[in-house]
């Protein structure tokens, strides 16, 4: 049964086409992954299905009675509120009920038998579906998927004002599984999720009995989940059955029996042309100069394939600074109170660290404190005269109404228009991306931006803080690549050993230092 038919979907935004003619299917039970490269259109598809984003053309429509859940890059929560009591608003329909039921049992007091009757009538039907659905053991169920995302170890009476970027983002993928929607979409939901973290949340979309669609640039995690593909590429999406290796394989067959036709193609053209020019003038072969050219003109032209070109990363070394970088003494971080015991480390020039820990647990913290950008609680960080350092932020200005050549000539006013323009294309940001608002950028394109800016300076420390969030697999790879190539000292916050485990020296875990239960 289908649950979802989109049809003939047009949708352009500021100019630039995102979507054309897009038509998609949703069939009862299939596990979707939605796959494309960045600002390929992922996020404003899911936005245009869930009724977010009106579509320029087309129909979207749901099957009666689907409840939908959608988790995506930019939800909010409602501050001054607990975790609990977040998570107890998932349930809200059912407290809806509840005091539907205590309201009846009150008015029973001044009704007639008939109305008494119905109203014990009503009463049992609210009280069935209370039931049914789990209702008196609602604590147990939050504490369940809770403590399997890895809420519990942060404690449910915690304010949300008081949660890390990947704090937040548990907490509303949670409250989204509690909720329990017969559809589930989700738009990087492994971003800000520990190993341990993404292995629970896999075995749950494994066994999940109604459909979801999935964006992810996990391919590991992908591959686990799905069983058909979605591809979104040159603003047309392109179903596949199967999980990501199968779409793999008929992705390169399908791209390489096109280029075949088209190459084919091209060179009938070629001696179509060729004959044309050499018999139109001619009296005795005009008329099969004319023969050939209807023919050609009745062609149906393939088009060449369109290749994006990938983003190339290149960091610029400024002179080396001396052996100790900075160095530690006696440091306690934190904001109202302590997240770490005392730290004593030092950084030496050359060193690649890995910050690694569960979340919540100050990784951001510390290397804002090192950097001087948030001041110690207590303790000393001696930074060496000569750093020059290069800071890519997790969490970048949501509302930045920068273009993305507006932020680089924020930083670096004397580069010319063509000089941005060039910076930004090599970072794999074409003519379209580059004069749209930071903040209606995908979070790919904005962290290609922001990767711009840090190519663009003498740098020769890197602190990086989840740079690989939201960047397609051409990108991290690049990243990689580069991270690799530079001469500088890095220190790299990450969720992902598979990127970091075969360059980096040390690794540093904060959860040896925290000051909270783990």
């Amino acid at each position: 049964m289908s649950i979802l038919n989109v049809e003939n979907v047009n949708h352009v935004f500021g100019g630039r086409r995102i979507l054309e003619n897009v038509s998609f299917r949703l069939l009862n039970g299939e596990h979707v992954g939605l796959i494309g490269a960045n600002g390929e259109g992922k996020s404003t598809f899911l936005d245009i299905i869930t009724g977010k984003l009106s579509p320029d053309e087309g129909k979207v429509e749901w099957c009666n009675r689907i409840t939908t859940g959608y988790l995506d890059q930019h939800t909010a929560l409602t501050k001054g509120k607990s975790i609990r009591e977040v998570l107890r608003e998932a349930f809200q329909h059912m407290f809806d009920l509840e005091a539907e039921m205590l309201l009846i049992y009150e008015n029973m007091a001044d009704a007639s038998e008939a109305e008494t009757a119905k109203m014990m009538e009503d009463v049992g039907d609210i009280q069935h579906m209370l039931e049914h659905n789990g209702f008196y053991i609602i604590d147990s169920k939050i504490e369940e998927v809770a403590n399997g995302l890895g809420l519990g170890e942060i404690g449910l009476e915690r304010k949300v004002d008081e949660l890390s970027g990947g704090q937040r983002s548990k907490v509303l993928l949670t409250k989204l599984l509690l909720e329990n929607p017969m559809i589930l979409i989700l738009d990087e939901p492994t971003n800000f999720l520990d190993v341990n973290h993404i292995a629970w949340l896999k075995n749950f979309l494994q066994n999940y009995e109604n459909s979801f669609i999935l964006v992810s640039h996990d391919m590991t995690f992908l591959n686990d989940v799905v069983n058909v593909i979605y591809h979104v590429e040159n603003a047309n999406i392109t179903r596949y059955t199967g999980d990501y290796n199968r779409f793999l394989q008929m992705y390169q067959l399908k791209k390489k029996q096109h280029q075949q036709a088209y190459d084919k193609q091209q060179k009938e053209i070629d001696k179509l042309e060729d004959f044309i020019a050499r018999n139109k003038a001619r009296v005795a072969t005009s008329n099969m100069a004319k023969s050939r050219q209807k023919k050609l003109d009745n062609m149906d032209i393939i088009e060449k394939v369109r290749v994006k070109a990938d983003p190339v990363f290149k960091f610029t070394e400024a002179r080396a600074p001396g052996r100790i970088l900075f160095q530690a003494k006696d440091l306690v971080i934190g904001y109202d109170k302590p997240l770490t015991k005392p730290l004593n480390i030092t950084l030496e020039r050359g060193k690649n660290i890995a910050i690694k820990g569960v979340n919540g647990l100050g990784k951001s913290t510390l290397l804002k404190t090192i950097l001087g950008i948030l001041k110690p609680l207590s303790g000393t960080v001696e930074l060496d005269q000569f750093i020059y350092p290069g800071y890519f932020e997790q969490e970048a200005g949501r509302y930045n109404n920068n273009t993305a050549m507006e932020e680089i000539w924020s930083e670096f006013p004397a580069l010319t228009n063509g000089e941005v323009r060039s910076c930004l294309a090599k970072c794999g940001l074409d003519s379209e991306h580059i004069t749209n608002q930071m903040y209606v950028l995908s979070g790919g394109e904005n962290a290609k931006v922001r990767l711009c800016k840090l190519m663009l300076k003498e740098i020769n420390w890197l602190v990086l803080d989840e740079p690989t969030n939201h960047l397609d697999l051409a990108a991290k790879a690049e990243l990689k690549r580069a991270l690799k190539e530079f001469k500088g000292t890095i220190t790299l916050v990450s969720h992902d050993p598979e990127f970091y485990e075969d360059w980096i020296t040390e690794i540093w875990n904060v959860e040896d230092w925290t000051t909270m239960s783990v």
